[in-house]
């Protein structure tokens, strides 16, 4: 009977297939053929939107401030070995804060198979004044750009690969020069911005347009002018065109940064938001609230719109991840003092230690940016959850310890604040610093529980001015400098600015650290100032104590106390990252960084 079945079934497959002649050309009904994606618009935009997904997580990212003077990891092992320079081609300690050689040259080979097979694309229908083809290929040459400038913030020059690769491709390939990779990112930023729109709208929002590939040119062209690649730090490396410039006019890269920056301000599109603050208002609620916006403002050239399905889970989202243990959020990356003493006095001068009525009061009459980026001791935030609001029914940050007085023990007693790594709840997660981070931090959102929603702003208007004041101040011309950096400060509230030369370079670089704190500019820009030296020497953190007076009651205002929390020192191998052994491995003609070999 089996015999008879298997025959029959033999027999119908056989006339199906003769009366079938393409059965085996079917088109899988789970994937699309080559063809069909690059003859149909849509298809060919899904490619594009996953070359956008190597960019990486900012809200992960900026976490990049733990290997530099801004933040201090909880769990920070790796962070101390990075801030100690301890780095070598087979291991990079802290690793995922940075985009790596092999996540960064993947994405360019996406972007490269992309700019290869869109140019049989048609051009489709014209939206915001260009065509959808011209509109996805300008974002290829943004996003590839973008992936190099990575490359080449952290190693220098790197190998220009404009194809994709495949099996039969040569894979001994040498690194270009310094020059040439700035070059080639200026120009696909110049193709990009020939083709995009000055503004999206719809679905497209978030995309990048003209003013974020004409930006993007501008930041590339600033570090480019900037002293690390070009003065002699490394006097003894047999390869300088890798890591900098040998020869050119300096003055003409500062003037074409400062051209860069001028192009961006002149589309007169972008502005700060509320530059002009009104009389009553709160100028640290205003720097909050435009962090806090999901939608975009006169400020943002280039945003990423993040969703509650943007994270896998809440542990995963910034708040979680970094708010304050007292929240049961995780306390991962926490202020160092380092950043808190470099916002001024409300006046405009210097914070001081050594000031006995600055350290009597320290978070009194500061920058209003402070209060909008840094938790610390007695900061209003939000409701405490049920269990802990018996202990703290105002909502109020408590990274102190209270000395109170036992009548019955006859004894001091310590009790400690519910932010604190001796506190009632997950002190484990406590931070060490004594601050917590509050930029991006929304207080309507149970971030324990819930997701916020809150939007990445890639590049703002406020980098472009900054941007341009630095090229003027490099080029002597101090009076325009002056114009803009004011034009930060009063946005932020504090007093006009008046240096001039080197008293004002130095303004300027503190304004920066503050204006663009945690936002992954400091890392950088201390490495392309080239003064490791001087901010790689120790981290603080401070010592918050409601001391017990002599009437046996306990103060009502805090002591606090800077203290050292850990030494750093510093190599200046670490302004460049090292080519992995691997990648040196795999491509013979590549050569490694200075202090690597």
């Amino acid at each position: 009977m089996k015999t008879k079945l298997f025959i029959i079934w033999l027999i119908v497959s056989v006339v199906m297939v003769g009366c079938n002649h393409d059965i085996l050309e079917l088109k899988p009904l789970d994937e699309y053929s080559d063809a069909a994606v690059w003859s149909d618009l849509h298809l060919a935009e899904a490619v594009l939107n996953g070359c956008y997904k190597y960019r990486d997580d900012p809200f992960n990212k900026f976490s990049i401030g733990n290997l530099v003077d801004e933040l201090e990891r909880r769990d920070g092992v790796a962070q101390t070995r990075f801030n100690n320079c301890q780095i070598t081609p087979d291991v990079i300690p802290g690793w995922s804060y940075l985009p790596t050689w092999n996540n960064e040259y993947k994405a360019i080979r996406a972007v490269n198979i992309f700019l290869e097979k869109a140019k049989s694309l048609p051009d489709g229908e014209e939206v915001n004044g260009v065509t959808m083809k011209n509109r996805m290929l300008g974002e290829a040459y943004f996003l590839r750009a973008h992936y190099y400038r990575n490359l080449v913030n952290l190693f220098g020059g790197v190998p220009i690969i404009k194809e994709s690769y495949d099996l039969e491709s040569e894979f001994q390939v040498p690194r270009n020069s310094y020059e040439d990779c700035v070059e080639f990112i200026v120009e696909d930023c110049e193709k990009a911005a020939d083709l995009l729109p000055l503004e999206h709208s719809g679905d497209n929002m978030g995309r990048a347009t003209k003013g974020a590939a004409l930006a993007l040119k501008s930041r590339v062209l600033l570090y480019a002018a900037s002293d690390l690649y070009n003065t002699t730090v490394f006097p003894g490396y047999a390869n300088p065109e890798l890591i900098g410039y040998v020869g050119g006019d300096r003055e003409a890269r500062w003037r074409r940064a400062k051209t860069a920056a001028k192009d961006v301000m002149d589309l007169n599109i972008y502005s700060l938001y509320k530059a002009n603050p009104e009389p009553g208002d709160s100028i640290a609620a205003n720097f909050e609230e435009y962090f806090l916006k999901r939608e975009s403002t006169e400020e943002d050239i280039l945003m990423e719109y993040r969703t509650t399905t943007s994270y896998r889970d809440a542990n995963r989202s910034w708040q979680n991840l970094s708010g304050p243990n007292g929240y049961h959020l995780r306390g991962s990356n926490a202020p160092l003092d380092n950043l808190v003493r470099d916002y001024e006095m409300r006046d405009g001068t210097k914070f001081d230690w050594n000031n006995p009525e600055h350290a009597a009061h320290p978070y009194k009459n500061r920058d209003p940016r402070f209060y909008a980026t840094i938790f610390y001791e007695g900061a209003k935030w939000r409701q405490r959850a049920s269990g802990e609001y018996p202990l703290d029914p105002v909502g109020q940050i408590q990274v102190g310890r209270w000395e109170k007085w036992d009548p019955v023990a006859n004894e001091m007693y310590e009790h400690w604040g519910l932010d604190t790594r001796k506190g009632p709840y997950s002190p484990f997660e406590g931070a060490y610093t004594g601050y917590y981070i509050r930029k991006w931090m929304d207080s309507e959102v149970d971030a324990q529980f819930f997701i916020p929603d809150i939007s990445y702003r890639w590049i703002r208007y406020a980098e472009i001015l900054l941007n341009y004041a630095e090229a003027c101040i490099e080029l002597g011309e101090d009076a325009e400098a002056r114009i803009y950096i004011n034009m930060i400060r009063k946005r932020a509230g504090m007093p006009d600015i008046t240096e001039s030369g080197d008293e004002l370079r130095e303004r300027y670089r503190n304004e920066r650290r503050i204006e663009l704190a945690v936002e992954r500019h400091r890392f950088f820009d201390v490495r392309r100032w080239v003064i490791g030296p001087e901010v790689y020497t120790a981290s603080y953190r401070v010592d918050v104590v409601y001391k017990l007076l002599p009437d046996k009651t306990t103060a009502t205002e805090p002591t606090v106390t800077p203290v050292l929390h850990k030494d750093y020192s510093w190599d200046n191998k670490a302004y460049f990252l090292p080519v992995m052994r691997s990648e040196m491995n795999k491509n013979s003609e590549l050569i490694q960084n200075p202090g690597y070999e």
